[in-house]
């Protein structure tokens, strides 16, 4: 399975120093050559342009809410791809997402892909800590999605880079834990969890 990460901001750049931690290789692009970036992270992280970063059976979505279209419309076909969304939309209108979870709205823009919330519950910073807890336990990963195959595939992922997968169901359901909406975090943001094994 191919990898990528769009956006490498501080959200983009920890998750792909999870990769870098476990020698996976992920593919990386943004709206600037990232090769210095990459490099610095590690050499299994590979800079590329959007339309090659779009070709990944796994994308993750690491850019502001607002550039999702913009992603979405950079490669021919999603279908059958997986995107992880990692986006938040606080202080995106309701009505301006028709009155659904951004996750439910962001994924119009990606037809045929099977789209997962994970990785935006936590700070960057946090997320740049890495896996494991001060206190020895793996860090808590969140994950929603309506496509039952692609949470599990997501939980698998997640379970590689060292963290602890919680799947919250679908995006409409449990997943409304990791959404924002309007000006308001959902519950499960910014909550720092630990699973000891």
């Amino acid at each position: 399975m191919s990898y990528a990460i769009i956006g490498l901001g501080k959200i983009g750049t920890a998750i792909a120093q999870a990769f870098a931690n476990q020698d996976i290789e992920v593919v990386v692009a943004g709206r600037r050559p990232l090769d210095a970036s990459a490099a610095q992270i590690g050499p299994s992280i590979v800079a590329r342009r959007l339309e090659d970063a779009v070709k990944a059976d796994v994308v993750i979505l690491a850019v502001p809410f607002a550039n999702h279209r913009d992603i979405g419309r950079a490669a021919e076909s999603w279908q059958g791809k997986i995107v992880i969304d990692a986006t938040n939309a606080f202080g995106v209108p309701p009505e301006e997402l028709g009155g659904l979870p951004s996750t439910a709205a962001l994924a119009k823009s990606f037809p045929g892909a099977k789209v997962v919330k994970a990785f935006n519950h936590l700070p960057a910073a946090v997320l740049a800590q890495g896996s494991k807890t001060p206190q020895g336990g793996r860090r808590v990963v969140f994950i929603s999605s309506d496509d039952g195959a692609a949470s599990a595939s997501v939980a698998a992922l997640v379970e590689r880079l060292g963290f602890a997968p919680i799947e919250l169901g679908k995006i409409g359901e449990g997943g409304l834990l990791v959404q924002a909406r309007g000006n308001t975090w959902a519950q499960l943001i910014f909550q720092d969890l630990a699973k000891f094994d």
